[in-house]
């Protein structure tokens, strides 16, 4: 990317919510603000900055508003997941899932949601066997980005960073633990 496109996708990428969500149809918030700097998607793609989020990339852009794509989901109240400890079998593979680790629990123990920490990304939901993980509204009838305010957003940033940071750590850890064998 030129040197202006990476000021476009930066200027963009610090307007998304950092739900990590994917439902842009990107890995994350970077990989979907990089997407529209260089003209591979339309900015009405995050559902969780809603019709808000679509007005500030298209004031960033210079591009027309325009109507959230449904297919990619709908604007909605802000939701955090809660796990049915009842049911949960500790699997691990919903806090594998989680961008922002917002699970914690272990290997065959009951897991829980760290419910300030979640950013109602979803990504946990389809992963879990047991469907013993919901989703509860946490903002009433605020939705986009009248239900996640800028804090959230960036302490979400923050928290994905941290895990990115972790895993790329513990990688390196295990190529140099294999590169000894």
């Amino acid at each position: 990317m030129t040197s202006s496109r990476v000021d476009l996708s930066a200027r963009l990428f610090a307007v998304l919510p950092q739900t990590q969500c994917t439902r842009c149809g990107y890995p994350d918030c970077q990989g979907y603000a990089d997407a529209i700097a260089t003209g591979q998607a339309p900015i009405n793609q995050c559902p969780p900055g809603g019709a808000e989020g679509v007005a500030r990339l298209a004031n960033i852009t210079g591009k027309a508003i325009l109507p959230l794509n449904p297919e990619n989901g709908l604007e909605t109240p802000r939701f955090v997941a809660w796990i049915d400890e009842d049911w949960c079998i500790g699997c691990t593979l919903c806090i594998k899932a989680c961008p922002v680790d917002a699970i914690v629990g272990g290997n065959k123990k009951m897991h829980t949601v760290i419910e300030a920490d979640c950013t109602g990304c979803e990504l946990c939901i389809p992963v879990c066997p047991l469907d013993c993980i919901q989703l509860e509204n946490v903002s009433g009838t605020k939705t986009g980005w009248d239900a996640w305010p800028q804090a959230l957003s960036d302490k979400a940033l923050q928290a994905y960073e941290a895990r990115k940071t972790r895993l790329d750590r513990l990688s390196q850890q295990e190529l140099e633990r294999l590169s000894q064998l």
